[in-house]
C-alpha cells in the first residue's frame, strides 16, 4: 500500500458506483480521509462500511450536484469534519444518448445540468478550501470529450465542454497553487452505459460495449490516482482511449470516414435501437 495521500482529505462526487467507487477504495488504501457524495445514499453507506472496515475515515453524504445548496452543505460538512479539503474530484455524471433528430433541447439541458453546470458548481463550492490547501482539482471528462460519435451528441458535447473548461482554468488557478487535472477515460467498467436519459439506472440493460474493450475499473482508478498525485494537467485512461485520441489527432479524415460508415450502415439490435431512440 502506498501512502501518497496519507492524512489528506479527498472529496468525490458520484462515488456510489463505477470509477467514483473504485477511486474511493484506492484513496483509502493510500491513507486518505474520504467524503463520498452521490444521490444513492444506500450505496454510499455500503461503500463507507467496507472502507471503515479497512480502517479508513469516511463520510457518506447524499448530494445531487444539480442542487447547489446540497453541494455547499456537503463541502462544508467535509471541511468541518476533516479540517479542510486537499483533493476534490468532480466525477458525477451520466449520459443522454440518441440520434439528434429524436432528441430535444431539453435533453441537452438535462445533460449539461449534471455533467457541466453541476461540475462547475462543484468547483465553486470546493475552491476556497483547495486554495487554502494548495490542493488538487480533478475533473472527469472523457475520450468522448475529444472525439464525437454517432448517437452521442448530448454526452459528447458536455464532455467537450468539460475538457475545454479544464484546459482554461488550469491557467486561471496557477497563482492559487491549485492544480487542475482532466481525466479522460475510454470504456471503463461502469454503470453509466446502463443509465437511461433521465439518469435512472436500468438493471435490465446490458452494457452495449464489447466486453473485450472494457477496462476493469480498479486498474483505471489506480492510473487516475497516479495522475492526480503527479498533478498532471491531462490523463487519458485506457490504452484504447489513447489510441482513439491519437488517431483523431493525426488522422482526422480517416476517423471521420470510419464514423460516417458506422452512422450510415450500422443496424442496431432491437434493445439498442430502443435505447438510442432509433425504433
Amino acid at each position: 500500500m502506498a501512502d501518497r495521500f496519507r492524512g489528506k482529505t479527498v472529496l468525490i462526487t458520484g462515488a456510489s458506483s463505477g470509477i467514483g467507487e473504485s477511486l474511493a477504495h484506492v484513496f483509502a488504501d493510500e491513507g486518505a480521509r474520504l467524503a463520498l457524495t452521490a444521490r444513492r445514499l444506500d450505496r454510499l453507506e455500503t461503500i463507507r462500511e467496507a472502507l471503515t472496515g479497512k480502517g479508513a475515515e469516511v463520510l457518506a453524504i447524499q448530494c445531487d450536484v444539480t442542487d447547489r445548496a446540497a453541494l455547499d452543505a456537503a463541502v462544508a460538512q467535509t471541511a468541518e469534519s476533516f479540517g479542510g479539503i486537499d483533493v476534490a474530484i468532480a466525477n458525477a455524471g451520466f449520459g443522454v444518448t440518441g440520434s439528434f433528430q429524436k432528441l430535444s433541447t431539453n435533453d441537452f439541458r438535462r445533460q449539461f445540468e449534471t455533467n457541466y453546470f453541476g461540475l462547475i458548481d462543484t468547483i465553486y463550492a470546493v475552491l476556497p478550501y483547495l486554495q487554502a490547501s494548495k490542493g488538487r482539482l480533478v475533473l472527469l471528462s472523457s475520450v468522448a470529450g475529444r472525439i464525437g460519435s454517432p448517437w452521442n451528441a448530448p454526452y459528447a458535447s458536455s464532455k467537450f465542454a468539460v475538457t475545454g473548461l479544464a484546459e482554461s482554468i488550469y491557467y486561471d488557478l496557477l497563482r492559487d497553487g491549485v492544480s487542475v487535472t482532466s481525466i479522460e477515460p475510454g470504456y471503463v467498467e461502469s454503470d453509466i452505459r446502463m443509465t437511461d436519459n433521465e439518469g435512472r439506472f436500468r438493471t435490465e440493460w446490458k452494457d452495449p460495449v464489447p466486453q473485450w474493450l472494457v477496462v476493469r475499473r480498479d486498474p483505471a482508478a489506480r492510473a487516475i490516482v497516479k495522475a492526480i498525485y503527479k498533478r498532471k494537467p491531462q490523463a487519458i485512461i485506457t490504452g484504447h482511449g489513447k489510441v482513439f485520441v491519437w488517431l483523431a489527432r493525426h488522422f482526422p479524415r480517416t476517423v471521420r470516414f470510419v464514423q460516417r460508415q458506422a452512422a450510415l450502415r450500422m443496424k442496431l439490435p432491437a434493445e439498442l435501437a430502443s435505447r438510442f431512440g432509433e425504433e
